[in-house]
């Protein structure tokens, strides 16, 4: 597969993301509106909640392996805030892969926070991109995290496919407790 190809499908699954997140945000404000909404939130998040585990680790995973394949495939040498971001990705695929063959959703207490991390990172990192004077020494001289190693859709670059792979991560970890 070549590269244009896979930043292609890695668009393509940021703006699913982008989709899945706000209708979960909407319905999730909503219901503190009207109790018809919040009684149907509560049966969709009761229907998922048997599979939201898997799909944290389904994106976890995908996330990873794209980073894998950015840098190894196709040669996008890593920065120090997208280290940062693996720092806070690749352990979330072991640790709700065991999670799921445990069937522990308590593993929230630990993934969420982990996530969350990453969020934050992944946030600042795409922010850097688009304003390089936010730069307070956290990125090295050899590879300047704002650098844009490619731009999807028009704001869709490595940060901000992690930053989504995240927060979904964390959607799809509250969708049993939201």
């Amino acid at each position: 597969m070549d590269v244009t190809t896979v930043i292609s499908f890695y668009g393509v699954f940021a703006l699913v993301g982008i989709v899945v997140l706000a209708w979960f945000g909407v319905m999730w404000l909503a219901s503190f509106f009207a109790d018809s909404i919040d009684d149907g939130f509560a049966a969709i998040r009761e229907r998922l909640t048997p599979f939201a585990l898997t799909a944290a680790w389904g994106v976890a995973l995908l996330a990873a392996a794209g980073s894998l394949y950015f840098s190894e495939v196709a040669n996008y040498t890593p920065c120090t805030l997208c280290w940062y971001q693996r720092i806070a990705m690749y352990p979330l695929v072991v640790i709700l892969g065991i999670a799921i063959f445990r069937r522990d959703i308590g593993i929230r207490i630990y993934a969420i926070p982990l996530a969350v991390i990453g969020a934050i990172i992944a946030t600042y990192h795409w922010l850097l991109e688009r304003i390089p004077e936010l730069d307070y020494g956290a990125c090295s001289a050899g590879v300047p995290c704002s650098q844009k190693w490619f731009e999807e859709f028009g704001f869709i670059t490595l940060p901000f496919l992690a930053l989504i792979a995240f927060l979904l991560i964390i959607t799809f970890l509250l969708i049993p407790a939201l």
